[in-house]
């Protein structure tokens, strides 16, 4: 529960013991550094991953060191039976689902002339249908329980797009704008929904850059250096406690200073 004292917000507002999560893509990167902390702040967490099995029950591992319960499920989102199943494990396992993070992600890089419908719609699947997919799946027990968050992975290339990366950016404007009208749609039922809009994080999704091209974007960065994936992971940490509670269809920039 919410709680004040002497004005000051009790520690206890941001914790998530007994909280229940679901986190899409975790296997790796941000995902796995989400999963982490919800996990080091009490919550049980279904660690989502698609073909990653080994990553994955190395977070389970390092999730249940922390003190919480975790298990490692296989499901391509952008299929809908997938996701369902996703959800649908988590809610079997501890008997809800309050947290809902859509992380899973793929990057793309090339002109726009060079891409193929094939391409295009990979990329709208597993940012978009995914994380429609699983959002449905999730919604209706967190509407029955008066209680939900569902976090969305955006970028910093849906708000201000990225040349040579248009499938990419698409997919993540648009995950933006899932989370403004779902927030407006489903705040009355005691569930918010926010979006996390990550500048250059240091993950593997950089691999194709070069030492050169990666002290650019760190010198082109305000705060002087790349992100890391525990920076987000500390913003949906917040959106996912209590204290979160009154923050709804908010895009929250985790890039440094770069917007």
């Amino acid at each position: 529960m919410c709680s004040v004292k002497d004005g000051l917000i009790e520690r206890d507002n941001y914790s998530l013991a007994g909280k229940t999560a679901v986190v899409t893509g975790a296997a790796r990167g941000i995902g796995r550094a989400i999963a982490l902390e919800l996990a080091r702040r009490g919550a049980s967490v279904v660690v989502n991953y698609r073909t990653r099995q080994e990553a994955a029950e190395e977070v389970v591992r390092l999730a249940k060191e922390l003190g919480a319960d975790a298990v490692a499920v296989q499901a391509d989102v952008s299929d809908d039976a997938a996701a369902r199943a996703l959800v649908a494990a988590g809610a079997q396992r501890w008997g809800k689902v309050d947290i809902l993070v859509n992380n899973a992600g793929i990057a793309h890089y090339g002109l726009l002339l060079d891409t193929t419908v094939e391409q295009w719609d990979l990329l709208m699947g597993v940012h978009l249908r995914g994380a429609f997919n699983c959002t449905r799946a999730a919604l209706p027990g967190m509407i029955r329980r008066g209680y939900g968050r569902v976090i969305n992975i955006a970028s910093v290339w849906g708000q201000v797009g990225a040349a040579n990366e248009v499938a990419y950016s698409t997919a993540k404007a648009g995950l933006i704008g899932f989370t403004k009208a779902l927030a407006k749609e489903v705040g009355r039922g005691g569930i918010t929904v926010n979006a996390v809009a990550p500048g250059v994080i240091e993950t593997d999704m950089l691999n194709g850059l070069t030492p050169d091209e990666k002290a650019a974007l760190a010198e082109a960065t305000p705060v002087g250096r790349l992100g890391s994936p525990e920076d987000v992971a500390g913003i949906v940490a917040y959106l996912a406690s209590p204290a979160g509670g009154y923050v709804t269809g908010q895009v929250i920039g985790a890039d440094g200073g770069m917007t």
